[in-house]
This record gives structure tokens, C-alpha cells and sequence, in this order.
């Protein structure tokens, strides 16, 4: 992916080089953790579908992520998240316009989120970008291993 365009923010998918970065970077700017958030979890999707996993980096530093799953039926938003210094400078509009880009060209027709209920400074960035609750829907989990 290319850089963009007046931001000095280049947007490309995650390698396996990548994957310890990703994971302390997330302990520091992203909201919550993940029974998945682990060393092999991450390598386990980036083999899986290397494009999945994309970073957003200014001046060669790591400034953001989203991982855009698809499945071949839905889209789905993971791990949107964004150095607290560089919020509100278009990092996240930026991953969220490459993963839409990414659905779009796979044939998806519709994104979804994962978007934790307490973290109310994110629901007004995901309303900005065009997404929305759908109160319809609980998410319900079983954890597969301990």
C-alpha cells in the first residue's frame, strides 16, 4: 500500500517481522486484550491471510493498526487502534479507508466492528467514520482453550 498523500503516513499489511512490535504497541494504544493476543495468535493470522493485519506508520515508527478479516461472506473490524499521540491526525480514517478498500476489492458488502462499550472516546470516532451499534445484537463467546 502506498504512502498518503500530505499525511507523511504510509499505510501497508503487517509481516511476520512485524508481530512483536504489534503486540507491545497494542499494549500501550489499544483498548482491552484478547484471549488471541499472544506471539502465536498473531502469526497464526498473518500466515492465514497475510493482508488482514494492516499498520499505519509515520516516519517509519508504528502509529496504528486494524486488522480487516473476511471470511468470504462478512467483514470484520478488529483492533483498530491508534497512538495516543497521534489521534485525531486521520491514522485511524486512514486503516479504516484501507480495510474498506480491501472488503470492497474481496466482494464484501457490508464491515462490522468490534468496539468495546466502555471505551466512549471510540464510539464517536466509529460514528464519525459511518459505523454504527446494532442494539438487535449481543456478541456471545465460548473461549476454546483455558
Amino acid at each position: 500500500m502506498a504512502a498518503m498523500n500530505g499525511l507523511s503516513l504510509s499505510i501497508r499489511s503487517a509481516t511476520p517481522a512485524d508481530l512483536d512490535g504489534v503486540l507491545a504497541f497494542w499494549k500501550g494504544a489499544a483498548e482491552g486484550t484478547s484471549i488471541s493476543d499472544d506471539g502465536d495468535g498473531v502469526a497464526r493470522l498473518v500466515e492465514r491471510d497475510p493482508a488482514a493485519l494492516i499498520l499505519a506508520e509515520r516516519e517509519g515508527e508504528l502509529v496504528g493498526t486494524v486488522i480487516a478479516g473476511f471470511d468470504g461472506w462478512r467483514c470484520h473490524l478488529y483492533r483498530l487502534a491508534v497512538h495516543p499521540d497521534q489521534r485525531r491526525r486521520g491514522v485511524g480514517s486512514a486503516l479504516l479507508a484501507a480495510a474498506e478498500e480491501r472488503f470492497t476489492a474481496l466482494g464484501g458488502r457490508r464491515a462490522d466492528a468490534m468496539v468495546l462499550d466502555r471505551n466512549t472516546s471510540a464510539h464517536h470516532a466509529w460514528r464519525a467514520a459511518g459505523y454504527g451499534p446494532e442494539p438487535q445484537w449481543s456478541r456471545w463467546v465460548k473461549h476454546l482453550t483455558g
